[in-house]
């Protein structure tokens, strides 16, 4: 899904051409610390919008400084080693950022709190990322040029920010919600500038799938064994959204067995299952050992494999 243990980019990215060859990925590394960090990476996609770290937390800044830099130089550096290994590659390859609410839910204003605390500013947020994704899709695209793009916004706050449930620092409060479509249309702004196909993943319980839609998004990439509510599922899928189908089953027999049960229990013909859905694991492996993860993926490029034989 993006992030892989360790901090070694030519490694991490020749695991993931090895392993996933249908449709590998930008490697994430966070262990390499702040600005390889999911949030820190993508805020330093936020055009004349920059941040700096201060007492351990993203908050947004004066004037672009070492934080910013220190981010922007690992992304070359990844890019880099992305051109070199992937150079000739021409299927689709993904890169993936963080998705505007899970920024205003964790970069703090100047002055204090969330920028979710300010929906004008979450406004501005969603904007600005969509200026720099434009740009970081068309850069990816100019450095593999026989590749077809695809973009992943991240979510994991999309559920709490729709809820109000976003704790205050104090923790005695909590930011007012977002409306589902005010969320719609700030991940709109994101999809529709962003010069590629979008995939909106959120491994939180409760993914809201109205939102999802409503975002333009042409596939969302979820924990099917958080989905407690099948019908909505259903019906995106009977609309057209793709489904990026997250299994933490670690052999390939039982994450193609539960895969193809939520499926059927969709009532799905099974021919069907291959057009429509793309295994992975169930979230990003930074937690995970590197003997792990690489079982994870092994497991879900098999799993894909048994899937296709119905």
């Amino acid at each position: 899904m993006g992030s892989l243990p360790g901090t070694d980019i030519t490694e991490a990215q020749k695991t993931v051409l090895g392993e996933l060859p249908d449709l590998p990925h930008l490697p994430e590394l966070p262990a390499r610390g702040p600005g390889a960090d999911i949030i820190g990476r993508s805020a330093a996609f936020l055009v004349e919008l920059p941040v700096e770290l201060y007492a351990a937390r993203w908050r947004v800044a004066a004037r672009p400084g070492r934080d910013r830099r220190r981010a922007l130089d690992l992304l070359e550096r990844d890019l880099d080693q992305m051109a070199e290994q992937a150079a000739e590659f021409d299927g689709t390859f993904k890169v993936q950022a963080a998705g505007p609410l899970t920024l205003a839910a964790n970069i703090d204003l100047a002055l204090g709190g969330r920028i979710l605390r300010d929906h004008g500013a979450v406004r501005d947020v969603s904007e600005s990322l969509a200026d720099g994704l434009r740009a970081h899709v068309a850069d990816v695209r100019r450095r593999l040029p026989a590749a077809t793009v695809l973009l992943q916004l991240d979510e994991p706050s999309l559920p709490d920010a729709l809820a109000g449930r976003i704790a205050t620092d104090s923790g005695l409060h909590t930011y007012r919600s977002i409306e589902p479509s005010t969320a719609g249309s700030l991940l709109r702004t994101v999809v529709e500038a962003a010069g590629a196909p979008v995939v909106l993943h959120c491994c939180a319980p409760a993914v809201p799938l109205d939102v999802v839609r409503a975002s333009g998004a042409a596939a969302v990439a979820l924990d099917v064994s958080l989905v407690d509510k099948l019908d909505p599922l259903g019906e995106a899928i009977d609309a057209g959204l793709g489904l990026f189908a997250g299994s933490a089953q670690t052999t390939s027999a039982a994450v193609a067995d539960q895969v193809r049960g939520v499926w059927r229990q969709l009532g799905f013909p099974e021919q069907r299952l291959p057009d429509q859905v793309v295994v992975t694991p169930a979230c990003g492996l930074a937690g995970s050992s590197p003997a792990e993860a690489r079982r994870a993926l092994t497991a879900v490029r098999e799993a894909a494999q048994r899937l296709q034989e119905v």
